[in-house]
């Protein structure tokens, strides 16, 4: 097994989920700092245009989406199961989290007072080079969430999950955690990371030792790597994970297409379609750093779209 190379920054919610997955998993990896704003040239030599953090690359396979990337780390370490066979609906669960519970926690975490806690008081020029980037990751028509509206969803968020654990626990579905417990997490941590306006935290009596449990967990052993030595590993990579393109999808092998997130951060990828099932779909590309490169998607999040400029 190639290593695993995460890149991530520090403050990014959904790659402290991707953190603390590895570190379940016991699994070590090889950390890969990139800025929290475009223009980010090395990572777009590997993902062809993703902009979205993190992205975990395992030689010159690339995989994007941190639901994605969990069932990758599944299939490298089974024992740890993110998917325990009697919560089926952990998964779904992660869906609603990733999305919904994420929204309403970056909305009440990205008040003046959190922002400056979470990015250590950032001058005038960074507060506006930030929201200049998140703004444009924004779909265009794309309603934002008000800080009162924020507020009342996060709330009532957190008043099940407060109930859920208070009549269960030690985790979200029982006695083991699952990848729902990472998902619900990281939005947690951000809002806890927003030191002066955590405090709604405390309304919740059995969330605040359910996130300790979780984020005792940690990050496992990792070592720093260059994102120009992590262009290197792609660019010399012997071949890539095998992937094939299943019948009655609507696409075939060999087509050109793009593939683009649904919700926000939406720049298109493009690239030669290699593989498609009903969980992801994975195009190849070429770098004039990285060489050829695979990067897949899931499918939940995601679109499709033949490439008629090619």
């Amino acid at each position: 097994m190639t290593e695993l190379i995460l890149h991530h920054y520090d403050m990014s919610p959904f790659a402290e989920k991707v953190r603390l997955m590895l570190g379940y998993k016991q699994l070590a990896w090889r950390s890969v700092h990139i800025p929290p704003v475009m223009p980010k040239p090395d990572v777009v030599a590997l993902t062809g245009g993703y902009r979205k953090t993190p992205v975990l690359q395992v030689g010159a396979d690339v995989y994007c989406d941190t639901a994605l990337i969990a069932r990758v780390l599944e299939h490298v370490q089974p024992s740890h199961s993110l998917y325990p066979r009697d919560m089926p609906l952990a998964p779904l669960l992660a869906q609603w989290a990733d999305g919904m519970l994420f929204g309403a926690a970056v909305c009440w975490a990205m008040q003046p007072a959190g922002v400056a806690a979470i990015m250590g008081d950032p001058s005038p020029e960074v507060l506006k080079g930030f929201a200049a980037d998140r703004a444009a990751m924004r779909n265009v028509g794309a309603p934002r969430l008000t800080l009162a509206d924020g507020t009342a969803q996060l709330k009532a968020h957190m008043a099940a999950l407060d109930a859920q654990l208070a009549a269960g626990g030690p985790w979200l579905l029982g006695a083991l955690p699952s990848i729902a417990d990472f998902s619900v997490g990281h939005c947690l941590w951000f809002v806890r990371l927003a030191k002066p306006v955590a405090y709604l935290l405390d309304d919740y009596p059995a969330i605040g030792p359910w996130l300790d449990r979780l984020l005792a967990i940690g990050h496992h052993q990792h070592d720093a790597m260059s994102s120009t030595d992590a262009i290197g590993v792609a660019a010399g990579a012997a071949g890539h994970a095998p992937v094939g393109v299943l019948p009655g999808l609507g696409f075939d092998a060999g087509q050109a297409i793009t593939v683009a997130a649904t919700d926000y951060g939406s720049d298109a990828v493009a690239g030669t379609l290699v593989g498609l099932s009903t969980e992801s779909v994975t195009l190849r590309r070429q770098d004039p750093r990285a060489g050829t490169v695979h990067v897949h998607f899931p499918r939940f999040g995601f679109q499709i779209r033949k490439d008629i400029a090619a």
